[in-house]
């Protein structure tokens, strides 16, 4: 093997949504099909000629970087959530952030591609998996005719692909709540924001989302949020 010069990794754009913190987050690109994100890309990489073309695609890959890992150490087996945060899985065969390279990887629809004014271009995304100002170091287009593979094995993940929550939500706490951003919430909780660990159902757990606090408890397989109030003047 030719030894080649090492090139280090440059952000391209950074991804702007809802989501200020971890908890919550989708565990998988594509679980929350209506949560829109804005895809702005730094000036060098700015350019219009670089998305000729790419308004004939629906959907991107996106790769990206795990920022918030701060204390970052690869592990070579890592405790999946879906297998309740008990079980070990080789790192490689598991999607999990503690990799020897902190990358992840992202399928997303293209919702609208805007190529003037402020901060353009940029793009935005449906169905992201991404912290707000999470690092993106590269876009590509996706090919269904290559990249989908409908008779693929999914490993331990497909015991548990059809697994969600019954949400109830009073329309009284729901109106606190912004009303276009409300079916995105719904398919977080729906999909289960907690840690794997935790099946305590006297457990009051919260989240931040579109600057507002969501509070909810989960007894079986039902999520019943309690209350809903604004971040803003809240030190929840």
């Amino acid at each position: 093997m030719n030894d080649r010069d090492s090139k280090t990794l440059k952000q391209i754009a950074c991804i702007r949504n809802d989501f200020t913190e971890n908890f919550g987050i989708p565990r998988q690109s594509g679980l929350a099909e209506e949560f829109k994100s804005i895809i702005v890309f730094e000036p060098e990489f700015a350019v219009k000629e670089a998305f000729r073309g790419l308004e004939d695609f629906s959907h991107l890959w996106l790769i990206w970087g795990f920022s918030e890992n701060k204390n970052y150490k690869w592990s070579p087996t890592v405790r999946p959530p879906r297998l309740g945060g008990n079980t070990r899985m080789g790192v490689f065969a598991t999607r999990s952030p503690y990799r020897p390279n902190a990358l992840g990887l992202s399928c997303v629809r293209i919702v609208s591609i805007k190529l003037s004014g402020p901060e353009s271009p940029q793009i935005e995304v449906a169905g992201a998996d991404l912290l707000d100002g999470t690092p993106i170091y590269d876009i590509k287009p996706y090919l269904a005719f290559t990249d989908s593979r409908p008779n693929a094995r999914g490993g331990f993940a497909d015991l548990h692909k059809d697994y969600r929550l019954q949400v109830v939500i009073s329309e009284t706490i729901s109106s606190y709540f912004p009303e276009d951003k409300l079916p995105s919430l719904l398919e977080f909780l729906a999909n289960d924001p907690r840690p794997a660990y935790h099946k305590d159902p006297d457990r009051i757990y919260g989240l931040s989302f579109a600057e507002c606090n969501i509070l909810f408890t989960v007894i079986g397989d039902t999520l019943t949020v309690t209350e809903i109030t604004s971040s803003k003047s809240s030190n929840y």
